[in-house]
């Protein structure tokens, strides 16, 4: 399988990303915890069917000590018992922030009050600009159909 476009030595793309890796480092040295950092990122892979950023946040999770089961279950997190409660909340609204259009009203009020019993303002900031960058990730290379699977750990630095 090959891209549509190529993503990485295309000008705009890469001056769009220059921006958008920026933003993410905000979030990625924010007080939100890394490992939730990480399953959301693989959520929103999973329901947006984005291979490419499935098999980079997978790698990188796993590399970063998250456990296999627990990468097995994120896409079953709801009958699974190996999230804490808080990593279930930011899962929650990952769902509802990425299929927005499944839900008439959006982000639900109950949904959003789950996450702030967990989560404090800082930390909801940096999860809903994470939840907005990785569907943006997602939404590009789903378009050019980026293959998935020779994601190598620490690629992009």
């Amino acid at each position: 399988m090959t891209a549509r476009l190529n993503l990485f030595d295309n000008p705009t793309i890469a001056a769009v990303f220059k921006h958008v890796y920026a933003a993410g480092k905000v979030i990625e040295t924010s007080a939100l915890p890394a490992a939730t950092q990480e399953l959301v990122k693989i959520r929103a892979s999973q329901i947006n069917g984005c291979g490419f950023c499935t098999d980079m946040h997978t790698k990188e999770a796993a590399h970063a000590g998250e456990t296999a089961t627990r990468l097995h279950l994120i896409a079953t997190w709801r009958e699974a018992t190996v999230f804490t409660d808080a990593e279930r909340a930011a899962l929650e609204l990952t769902e509802e922030g990425t299929r927005i259009a499944d839900a008439s009203g959006g982000v639900g009020d109950q949904v959003w009050a789950r996450a702030a019993e967990h989560f404090d303002e800082e930390q909801l900031s940096s999860l809903i600009a994470l939840i907005g960058l990785i569907n943006t990730y997602n939404r590009l290379n789903v378009i050019v159909q980026q293959p998935a699977g020779s994601y190598k750990v620490g690629q992009f630095g």
